[in-house]
């Protein structure tokens, strides 16, 4: 059959529609299927001329950029509209959570957040936003496990009581890493040398992934992470697990004891994430996002994603997330006065 063919006018130059069509109709294809460009991270479906940005004021390959791109195709879906997923790192999140609070109440921007959000009054003498009100809180998604880890190559124990001997036979000879002054990674590893009784030399990263180049590479010794970001390295070897932060041993890694049954009773050390929105957005903006991201949530391959990292998934309303921001909020100012973590 011999293919349809027009004349541009303005170049006199022949347009072959079949071809034409054909190449609109896969690129068409490709969008309504979704697709990851790994280089700005972006995720497009083909649902509307609008996006959501979707903030994460944490680098690539932390616990809550895992957790939540792993939910981008399902988001994208049921929020109606592409979704562009923008890592913006950056002083222990504040870069991110500032570009979040200065955007428009539209529904059109919106930030995924942690325990780090309601840290920053206790650690930072002063702040370019308020967290509590400069926010619209959406709901809590759920609870990520937090790993005490060491390079085997370094620290020869496999746990706890191996450590603790260790770190203090040799006081000055080894260090930890977190991923900046003031996060809640960096309080966590602070909790357990304060449990344990022990001293060890801090080293503050620009972000988690730098700090797990360095803990593969043997530039710091030790350090506490979300299990979601250092899954593939404990199996690979190149970390080890001493012990997990909560209460109750994780089932996506059951051989993994908890650092309270290793000696530690009083140590419960957790990461949580969060939707939240710029303040002033409508009560009923609110709401709709929350049933999109609970509907994300609940699909079958998003659910099975969050098993296998470890990750306990329960989402609450707006109203139940305001709440929870203030009690946290007190909460970690006391955690962080024990610990005695100073001022940034």
């Amino acid at each position: 059959m011999t293919p349809q063919v027009k004349m541009n006018p303005s170049t006199g130059t022949a347009i072959d529609t079949a071809r034409r069509r054909q190449a609109l109709l896969g690129l068409g294809a490709l969008l309504a299927g979704g697709a990851f460009l790994t280089a700005p991270y972006r995720l497009l479906a083909q649902t509307s001329d609008k996006v959501v940005r979707l903030i994460l004021p944490v680098g690539a390959g932390s616990g809550v950029d895992t957790i939540v791109r792993a939910a981008g195709a399902a988001l994208g879906k049921t929020l109606g509209h592409p979704v562009v997923i923008e890592n913006q790192p950056g002083a222990g999140g504040i870069v991110g959570t500032s570009a979040l609070v200065n955007s428009a109440p539209d529904g059109m921007t919106l930030g995924v957040v942690s325990n780090n959000h309601v840290v920053y009054p206790s650690v930072y003498k002063s702040l370019p936003f308020d967290p509590i009100n400069d926010i619209t809180p959406i709901c809590v998604l759920g609870s990520t496990p937090f790993v005490l880890v060491v390079n085997p190559a370094k620290i020869a124990a496999t746990n706890v009581k191996e450590l603790v001997t260790l770190l203090k036979a040799r006081p000055d000879a080894y260090n930890y890493a977190s991923p900046g002054n003031g996060t809640i990674l960096h309080l966590a590893a602070e909790m357990f040398m304060e449990e344990a009784q022990v001293k060890v030399k801090h080293i503050p990263y620009k972000g988690v992934g730098p700090m797990v180049t360095d803990l593969i590479g043997g530039q710091v010794d030790l350090g506490v992470l979300s299990l979601p970001s250092v899954q593939a390295h404990l199996k690979s070897g190149a970390l080890s697990a001493i012990g997990v932060g909560g209460t109750a041993r994780v089932a996506a890694a059951p051989e993994i004891p908890t650092i309270a049954e290793q000696g530690l009773p009083n140590y419960n050390m957790e990461g949580w994430f969060a939707v939240v929105g710029p303040a002033k957005l409508p009560p009923s903006e609110a709401r709709r996002i929350q049933a999109a991201v609970v509907a994300a949530y609940a699909t079958p391959e998003v659910k099975e994603a969050m098993a296998r990292q470890g990750n306990t998934i329960n989402p609450g309303t707006p109203e139940a997330a305001a709440q929870f921001f203030r009690t946290e909020m007190v909460k970690y100012a006391r955690l962080v006065k024990k610990a005695g973590v100073e001022l940034q």
